[in-house]
């Protein structure tokens, strides 16, 4: 199978700037209402977990045994807005939609939408490795969290400085930074995790003229 080189010809890393609405660091947006959306994710059986994970199309060194249920997920690397939905999507959205439209009330956006959205299952002793999110389509939308179930010994790591984020809070992150994970608790840490994005923004340069990457 052909590979991409990147950047590809022609450009330069500096050349393919992330979003400038993006933050570079934490922004906090505010509680939301998880009652009925957690509620409905800790009695999934492990068996969809395990399947759901098994077909996953986020399958990224960094996130070692993570596991993921993806309803949205982008069909090209290079453009955030090209998006297909999984077929849990139908099934889930009536409890996921009312959490992200809460979640993302802060950024006024009258046309937005959500190329991304998965659960992400960490056990304990759990890592994510320290990295940043490297192919064009995570460089524009915005990265939230909302965490579902935590413990106090997990911390989220943005370029070395270490955050705490509790049940039902949205909270955007820099994807941009090096970033990482642990749970050093005794329970199982998840998180909705979704990308959000201006459909009205104008988009930049770049966009259109990077080979196609799935």
């Amino acid at each position: 199978m052909a590979t991409t080189t990147f950047p590809p010809a022609g450009f330069k890393p500096e050349d393919i700037q992330p979003n400038p609405r993006k933050t570079t660091s934490v922004r906090r947006l505010g509680h939301v209402d998880i009652a009925r959306l957690r509620e409905a994710v800790l009695a999934l059986p492990e068996a969809t977990w395990d399947a759901e994970n098994a077909d996953k199309p986020n399958r990224f060194e960094a996130l070692d045994r993570t596991r993921h249920i993806v309803f949205r997920f982008v069909s090209d690397f290079q453009d955030w807005r090209k998006h297909y939905e999984r077929p849990l999507w139908s099934s889930w959205r009536e409890l996921l939609e009312p959490v992200m439209a809460q979640a993302v009330a802060p950024y006024g956006y009258a046309n937005a939408e959500f190329p991304r959205v998965m659960l992400a299952r960490m056990a304990p002793g759990g890592v994510i490795k320290p990295h940043r999110d490297a192919n064009p389509a995570a460089k524009w939308p915005h990265k939230i969290h909302v965490p579902l179930l935590t413990n106090d010994r997990v911390v989220f790591f943005i370029d070395g400085t270490g955050y705490h984020f509790v049940e039902g809070e949205a909270v955007e992150v820099s994807n941009m930074a090096v970033h990482a994970v642990e749970n050093n608790g005794d329970t199982d840490r998840i998180h909705l995790i979704f990308e959000y994005f201006d459909a009205d923004q104008t988009i930049p340069d770049w966009v259109g003229k990077l080979p196609a990457r799935k």
